[in-house]
């Protein structure tokens, strides 16, 4: 669960919610967008509690500030985790990021996915139609790029139309999905990776191999810092992966090569931990091999983001740095 806390990097966005609110000029929406684990969510939560404590004393503050963590405050709406058959059905999990009604997901047949549905945004039109205690009011969803067609069509309604003193604040791993007329009706903040220097008080008390090898493979992103340094065992994971991907560079028999690769054939987290980690071992390659086979690794990448048979993609990439 995402808490308010001090946000690592992002100033000029920082400075700019905050002008927003200094000047009287918040805007009925926002649109975070940006690669995962950078802290979208993280922001999008402090500027709604800097939005809903704005004529509170510091006594009332820190209950507000409580309410938000909590997912408890009447004037915060957060479409975050989702009711999902055999995968997340727990609704005390559920409720510590998302607290807009989502018992219709249960209902059979049960929503298989994370997608969000027109039923989703009809749940969250009802609670957005009650009134507020606030100034203002926020809605904060997780990538928005979820939203199925009807869905997004539904909202976009909504945000054409948005009821007083609610503050919309989107966040995206994929803006250039999402319909022009949703990003045309938001004002949209883009995040970008934080330096080293921002994150490296995150792993200070942590061996000097592993502070740099998280900061390596986490590639300025605050979240996944967080995550490796708490989680040894995926430290771990990631570090196995590591090696491996930089024997594959240097192995010789095609083979072992296309056997290396078996793991990219799903569609799964082994399958996106190698294929970040191929890429962080190529760059480790001298400059001439990395040159050399960077184009084939991006056809790579861009093959896997198509429905086409991932383990064909696999083999071509393998023929082709041969």
């Amino acid at each position: 669960m995402n808490h308010i806390k001090d946000i690592v990097g992002h100033r000029d966005q920082q400075a700019q919610l905050q002008n927003d609110i200094a000047t009287n000029n918040v805007s009925h929406a926002y649109l975070f967008s940006g690669a995962p684990h950078l802290g979208k969510m993280s922001l999008a939560l402090k500027f709604a509690y800097d939005l809903l404590s704005i004529d509170a004393n510091e006594e009332q503050k820190q209950a507000i500030r409580t309410a938000v963590e909590k997912r408890t405050h009447p004037d915060l709406n957060v479409l975050d985790k989702l009711w999902i058959e055999g995968v997340m059905e727990d609704w005390d999990a559920i409720a510590k990021y998302s607290n807009v009604p989502q018992v219709h997901r249960a209902k059979k047949p049960g929503a298989k996915t994370d997608s969000i549905s027109i039923d989703d945004v009809r749940a969250l039109h009802h609670r957005l139609m009650e009134t507020g205690t606030s100034r203002f009011r926020c809605c904060l969803i997780r990538n928005v790029e979820r939203m199925q067609d009807a869905a997004a069509n539904a909202f976009l309604k909504i945000l054409e139309e948005p009821p007083e003193g609610l503050v919309f604040i989107l966040t995206t791993q994929s803006k250039e999905s999402l319909l022009p007329t949703i990003i045309s009706r938001t004002r949209p903040i883009t995040f970008t990776r934080v330096g080293t220097k921002d994150l490296h008080p995150f792993v200070k008390d942590l061996p000097e191999d592993d502070q740099r090898f998280i900061l390596h493979i986490a590639r300025g992103a605050p979240g996944e810092v967080v995550e490796l340094r708490d989680d040894p065992d995926r430290l771990r994971l990631h570090k196995t992966v590591h090696t491996s991907a930089l024997s594959f560079w240097r192995e010789a028999s095609l083979s072992r090569q296309l056997h290396m690769l078996k793991d990219l054939h799903k569609r799964d987290e082994d399958a996106t931990r190698l294929l970040l980690h191929l890429g962080l071992t190529l760059r480790e390659q001298d400059p001439k091999t990395c040159v050399r086979y960077a184009p084939a690794y991006q056809e790579l990448v861009d093959g896997f983001r198509t429905n086409a048979h991932r383990q064909l993609i696999a083999q071509r990439f393998v023929m082709s740095i041969r």
